[in-house]
């Protein structure tokens, strides 16, 4: 969970809130004082529903939100830091690998660790969109199985996401509860290629 993610909350079929974690569970709190409907919440960057302890006032319940993971810090039994240029963040973590791999990267300049940091990031740059694409996919499908999966053309819809044929799932959720739909279409706008992407969302402002 990243501290910049944001969340949404659905009151039954209708959009209740979205922003960040503590803005939607106040808005979660004072709404399930006054409705019957199941309320759920969603994390955007995953599609996926969570769970919150909303018992308490505001405070009780800022207070139990959990905390983003904050991997740069340092662990307790770790020794001090002596002089010397900084580390900038790095994590150390094992990594397994082949006997020949080891041997590569031993020929490498700058050692095993640059090498791999060097891989990783030419893979991030070559794979970024893609990871980007696939990660809103998945997003829209999480959030449809919870919310839309009894709705009819769910199961043609989903193949059509997976497809990314953006003009076919456009036109297979259109007659979806609109907050529904509204929603699944923003978070799998990141999914399909630009020019799908401008066509979606004429035939979207149409309906």
């Amino acid at each position: 969970m990243t501290q910049n993610c944001q969340f949404t909350a659905f009151d039954g079929q209708s959009h209740l809130a979205t922003g960040p974690l503590a803005e939607v569970a106040r808005a979660v709190k004072k709404a399930s004082d006054h409705t019957t409907a199941p309320i759920l919440i969603f994390d955007d960057s995953t599609g996926r529903a969570i769970d919150l302890d909303l018992r308490g006032d505001d405070a009780d319940i800022l207070a139990r939100l959990p905390k983003p993971a904050d991997t740069a810090q340092p662990s307790p039994l770790a020794p001090p830091r002596g002089r010397g240029r900084p580390k900038l963040g790095v994590v150390a973590r094992e990594v397994t690998l082949l006997p020949r791999h080891w041997d590569w990267l031993a020929t490498q300049p700058g050692g095993a660790s640059v090498a791999l940091r060097k891989l990783v990031d030419e893979a991030r740059r070559e794979r970024g969109d893609l990871d980007r694409r696939r990660q809103a996919r998945d997003a829209a499908y999480h959030f449809m199985s919870a919310m839309a999966g009894n709705l009819a053309g769910f199961e043609e819809a989903s193949r059509a996401l997976f497809a990314t044929d953006g003009i076919r799932f456009s036109e297979l959720i259109a007659s979806w509860p609109p907050d529904i739909r509204d929603h699944i279409r923003r978070l799998a706008s990141g999914a399909f290629s630009s020019d799908i992407d401008a066509r979606s969302s004429r035939e979207a402002r149409q309906n």
